[in-house]
């Protein structure tokens, strides 16, 4: 499959260059901590969601690291694979990049309204494919964790939304 993606759309020099700049934007979640830190500076009614979404991809993306250090798998290392981009690890899976930007878009998509893990989702997972530096596996689970890591925090956030709303209550 991976042998397929890049022989399809990775030899296109415009596709890896997007691929490029998504791995960069995503690496160690610090693309979606800038969007996060520029939600908290313009939209102050909001600050504490914009925090979770921080919060959200870096935790995300730890969990990733962990789970990384576990597995131990290596990174694709065939000569028929092209890898387009360097790496701050020889570790696998699951991808950092696709667990960090599911959970990014989807606290994004429920501070927004909008269809962001629709939109975000699939081209960083099929860039990191693309690039050579993850099997299909990997972006699929590390996806999967990105998503029950978000659900994670939404469900914190709302038992601590409860407590402070009986706490008020209490006055």
């Amino acid at each position: 499959m991976l042998n397929a993606v890049q022989s399809r759309i990775g030899k296109n020099p415009s596709v890896i260059t997007a691929a490029r700049g998504m791995s960069h934007f995503g690496e160690h979640a610090l693309g979606w901590v800038g969007i996060a830190a520029v939600g908290w500076v313009a939209d102050k009614p909001r600050r504490r969601q914009w925090a979770g979404v921080a919060v959200g991809a870096v935790g995300a993306h730890a969990a990733s690291i962990v789970i990384k250090r576990i597995v131990r798998r290596p990174r694709p290392n065939d000569p028929s694979v092209q890898v387009n981009v360097s790496t701050p690890s020889k570790l696998s899976f699951p991808s950092s990049h696709a667990t960090s930007t599911t959970a990014a878009a989807v606290l994004l998509g429920k501070l927004t309204g909008l269809p962001l893990p629709a939109v975000l989702v699939p081209p960083m997972l099929l860039s990191r494919v693309v690039l050579g530096v993850h099997y299909p596996s990997d972006v699929l689970a590390g996806s999967a964790l990105g998503a029950a890591s978000a659900a994670a925090l939404l469900a914190a956030e709302k038992r601590i939304g409860s407590r402070c709303e009986r706490r008020a209550g209490r006055r």
